[in-house]
């Protein structure tokens, strides 16, 4: 099995989605449903780099990006009128200020927890700091007080970018609250950066995390990337030694993907030996500077991480702007999904044209079994795995008896109260995690790479 199959950090994944028809009311869709998480998505970057395949656009003008900001707030209105009258009748959407924090399920503390229904937020993109201290703080008015939740009593994370995080707008997000500032850095080696087509100048980024350690905001994360053309053990050490550097609360490791329709598309080669090499070198590295594997990708300083009631086995998410999916226990929804720059375009525009905000238009309905799927692959890439109490709980069934694990082998431990990852499963993750996709999905998905 090779080890890079694919990076699961949702399933299912918006390939996998459909044009919904009829296209169900998201006061239907949402009754009975705990919102858990709210992501906002601002779609825009001031450049592309060579790796990247998410939902984005460069170079947006200014008059796009307030046309956006009114889009969503439309948005956002019409989403918040619908959770009122889903959860009306169990008052499951509180008002902002109100007191809901309640018992914590993973005995996390959680005084002041949620508002609105929401105990954690983010805003990613494309990169958020895209917009100028002014829209930032226009961002964070129709967040908070349109959606009725106080980013200032949960943890809110905003991604940033070397070249969008001055102290004006760090300022603001220090101010309104963040939580967590996460910047994608990739590689401190000024040629790797250029390799990847990624052009930064290291004064750059240094200034950029010495500005995001100013603003005073508690988590700093710092993305860096292993794989890249030219890339080796010790220019690999050098970037995690820089990075130790600002003693950054989570660094996440990702290995370089060479993905349809990104500017590396085109230089398919066979490097799973490289990209595993530099994953245990970066691995051991961080342990030994005190940091814990959290999965695969994500390493954290031992009691920085914010405790909050989410849980994204059970709890669902509120996604606004047209990048952003949305789920429930049993639907998944967004609006349409692309990469190639022109169609990214043309739904944006059409984004920040449209009115009716108060259904979902395409997604991919959870049966039981895709639900069960979808709890497994979840926590069994996590480090801590998979509580088989909480799956008996939720299904009333052992995981052991509804998925056939056997082919994992070594990889997985297993007791009484848990399934874990064994230090080589983690390694494996992303063979594992599509390895557990269901026949439909993966139709799906490969029906969509075909089109």
């Amino acid at each position: 099995m090779r080890p890079y199959e694919g990076y699961v950090y949702a399933y299912p994944h918006k390939t996998a989605y459909r044009p919904l028809d009829p296209r169900p009311r998201l006061k239907e869709v949402w009754a009975g449903e705990r919102p858990g998480a709210l992501y906002v998505h601002i779609p825009f970057c001031e450049m592309r780099c060579g790796f990247c395949n998410l939902f984005t656009r460069t170079g947006a003008p200014g008059e796009l990006v307030t046309a956006y900001l009114d889009a969503l707030e439309r948005q956002a209105r019409q989403v918040r009128d619908a959770l009122e009258e889903s959860t009306s009748a169990t008052a499951g959407f509180a008002t902002a200020g109100s007191d809901t924090a309640g018992s914590d399920t993973t005995g996390s503390d959680t005084t002041g927890s949620d508002t609105a229904g929401f105990a954690t937020a983010a805003f990613g993109g494309g990169t958020p700091t895209y917009l100028d201290a002014r829209e930032l703080t226009r961002l964070f008015d129709l967040t908070e007080r349109t959606m009725g939740v106080d980013l200032t009593r949960i943890p809110l994370s905003v991604e940033t970018s070397p070249a969008t995080a001055t102290p004006d707008r760090l300022s603001v997000l220090a101010e309104r609250g963040t939580s967590r500032i996460s910047i994608g850095v990739q590689s401190f080696v000024d040629a790797e950066a250029r390799s990847a087509v990624r052009p930064q100048q290291r004064a750059e980024v240094d200034a950029a995390l010495d500005a995001i350690r100013a603003s005073g905001v508690p988590v700093l994360n710092i993305d860096l990337i292993y794989g890249i053309d030219g890339q080796t053990p010790q220019s690999w050490l050098y970037s995690l030694d820089t990075a130790l550097g600002w003693r950054p609360e989570e660094l996440y490791l990702y290995p370089l993907y060479v993905r349809p329709l990104t500017g590396l598309g085109k230089q398919g080669r066979a490097w799973d030996d490289q990209r595993l090499e530099l994953y245990w070198v970066g691995r051991e590295r961080l342990l030994a500077a005190g940091y814990e594997q959290v999965s695969m990708r994500m390493f954290r300083l031992p009691g920085t991480g914010s405790s909050t009631e989410y849980c994204c086995q059970t709890d669902g998410m509120v996604g606004l702007g047209c990048g952003a999916r949305s789920y429930t226990s049993e639907l998944h929804y967004s609006f349409e999904y692309a990469v190639g720059a022109r169609h990214v375009r043309s739904i944006i525009d059409d984004y920040v044209r449209r009115d009716e905000f108060d259904v979902a238009n395409v997604g991919f309905s959870l049966s039981l079994e895709e639900r069960k799927r979808r709890h497994l692959i979840q926590s069994l890439l996590q480090g801590e795995g998979l509580s088989r109490r909480l799956y008996a709980e939720r299904f009333g069934t052992d995981v052991l008896t509804d998925f056939a694990l056997d082919e994992f082998g070594d990889w997985l431990l297993a007791d009484p109260e848990a399934i874990r990852l064994t230090a080589e499963g983690l390694a494996y993750s992303d063979a594992i995690g599509p390895a557990l996709f269901s026949p439909e999905v993966r139709r799906l998905m490969e029906e969509y790479a075909a089109c």
